[in-house]
């Protein structure tokens, strides 16, 4: 690890996509499973903090809570508990000189801050992006299949108005394979109809349909809000081949001349693919959110990767931190590391001026996302 270079140890940074933190008190097995998207938390009667996003909690996170790097894990979870929950995340929240939050709440709402409670802690603010298909299962229950389309588009019309994006998760459920085709009404009517049929049957309401998927995105992209995708990596429900930003080219060819922007998000293992579709793709844009924290101190190695092919003012800074507030600290403080590493080796290089290096740090901190959420003028 080297120092940090001076300006972007202090580059304010907008986190384009995460979620709320929890403010419960956590036990051992509570904080261990949260900082893994595995469904068992100690594999085999092991240990998360046996990993590299364990050992990062132990080496960046103990100092915030006044505590010597590398504080064995029981005397930083006692520590952790001594102070609260509540007192933690502020700490960790606030100590990210992070400007703005955009928080996607439509994953397990009920065991998490809401954004108001969130801009809170953080003492800084923090926006909304709908999930598309939470507002689709919202509907879904209180319409018909002819009727689903209208209302739909309806209810979205009404989230969005108070947010500053959309985001799929069809990469969880159909994978990213979606036809670059918009939906006719008939279509949409006969998918709503089977979807309906499931539900009448006794199976949740869940949506899983490539059709419906596809209408949610070009539904959202009728309002002009850019539109975030799952992209690669994520918890076991993921079929991980059918996550590749590769299999979307189809639907990014279709909409480039809508003027929106669509934003790939995490994209790990297929962060390089992504990378090539944010250069050929004038709205497409990136980050490499998620396996910043979980990667530890090999963070700056995918960041790198990322970089390799993306132009600067295509790649956004996002934790997707979901959790435990240390998971914010650490995305943002591997982040920045492997962002300052990136330039010093282009400054030794001589492949960029120190002025290029500030100006184009700034892109990727702040700047990108400010101009594509329109921030100013939230």
């Amino acid at each position: 690890m080297t120092d940090l270079l001076p300006f972007v140890a202090d580059l304010p940074l907008v986190d384009h996509h995460c979620h709320g933190v929890v403010t419960r008190d956590l036990t051992r097995a509570d904080f261990e499973a949260m900082l893994t998207e595995a469904d068992a938390p100690s594999p085999l009667g092991t240990s998360l903090f046996d990993s590299l996003i364990g050992l990062a909690v132990r080496e960046r996170c103990a100092p915030v809570l006044d505590l010597p790097k590398h504080a064995p894990p029981d005397v930083y979870l006692e520590r952790r508990a001594a102070l609260g929950a509540a007192e933690v995340a502020r700490r960790f929240l606030r100590a990210t000189g992070t400007t703005d939050f955009l928080l996607d709440g439509g994953f397990l709402p009920d065991s998490l801050t809401t954004t108001r409670e969130f801009a809170e802690l953080a003492g800084t603010r923090a926006h909304d992006v709908v999930r598309l298909e939470q507002v689709a299962e919202a509907v879904i229950q209180r319409t018909t299949a002819h009727g689903f389309a209208a209302a739909f588009a309806d209810e979205l019309g009404k989230r969005a108005a108070a947010a500053v994006g959309l985001k799929s998760i069809a990469a969880y459920r159909v994978g990213l394979e979606l036809a670059g085709e918009q939906p006719s009404p008939s279509e949409v009517e006969a998918a709503a109809g089977r979807w309906l049929a499931r539900i009448e049957a006794g199976e949740a309401v869940r949506l899983a349909d490539e059709v419906l998927h596809r209408h949610l995105v070009f539904t959202g992209l009728d309002l002009g809000l850019p539109v975030q995708f799952h992209v690669g990596y994520g918890d076991s429900d993921v079929d991980l081949h059918r996550c590749d930003p590769l299999l979307l080219t189809g639907l990014l060819r279709a909409t480039r001349d809508r003027g929106v922007p669509i934003l790939l998000l995490h994209n790990y293992p297929f962060h390089r693919h992504a990378a090539y579709l944010a250069q050929v793709f004038a709205h497409v844009f990136v980050d490499a959110g998620l396996i910043t924290h979980n990667a530890g101190f090999r963070a700056p190695a995918v960041l790198a990767e990322l970089l390799e092919l993306a132009p600067f003012g295509k790649v956004l800074f996002s934790t997707d931190a979901f959790g435990p507030a240390e998971l914010y600290h650490l995305g943002t403080a591997l982040f920045r590391q492997g962002l300052s590493d990136f330039v010093r080796a282009a400054l030794a290089a001589d492949a960029m001026s120190e002025k290029d290096a500030v100006r184009l740090c700034a892109l990727v901190g702040h700047e990108n996302a400010k101009r594509i959420y329109r921030l100013e003028h939230v």
